[in-house]
């Protein structure tokens, strides 16, 4: 990367953080209302964006020993929030998956971030909302061009 471009990339950061501390965060019932260790939220968050995962990726992922991540998983099967099932190709190995409650509740976690955006756009001009339109487009572009190079977390 160029000096011009590292600058340029730094400013957009900057940017990013000063719209971020800018927006009045209320935090939404959804968490209030949860009774979700961080824990649990992370193996939520990491089903919801890895899919039905093996209880050793998901301690892996989120940096826990294997009996704890059997632990949290558990308690998010008691809330009805995940699925345990055993891999079809070796039935010693669990897969854990969100339930339909589970991807309920991290639905309404991301519609909350959702409003949080649609507030951004709210009273930009046409024209203001097209350049977004375009910065967002070539954001999507360029992630899902490098999704082919495992950007991001990914399962083991």
């Amino acid at each position: 990367m160029t000096s011009d471009t590292e600058e340029l990339v730094q400013q957009i950061l900057k940017l990013s953080e000063d719209i971020y501390n800018s927006i009045p965060l209320g935090i939404p019932s959804e968490w209030l209302e949860s009774d979700l260790s961080v824990a649990q939220l992370r193996v939520l968050l990491v089903l919801q964006s890895q899919g039905p995962s093996r209880m050793s990726s998901i301690a892996s992922l989120i940096g826990i020993a294997l009996p704890t991540a059997t632990g949290v998983v558990d308690n998010l099967v008691k809330k009805g929030l995940a699925i345990r099932e055993y891999d079809p190709q070796d039935r010693r190995l669990v897969i854990c998956k969100l339930s339909a409650q589970g991807q309920d509740l991290i639905n309404k976690l991301w519609m909350s971030g959702r409003f949080q955006m649609e507030n951004l756009l709210e009273g930009l001009s046409e024209e203001q909302l097209e350049k977004a339109h375009e910065v967002a487009l070539i954001l999507y572009e360029n992630i899902s061009r490098r999704s082919g190079e495992n950007v991001g977390v990914t399962t083991g």
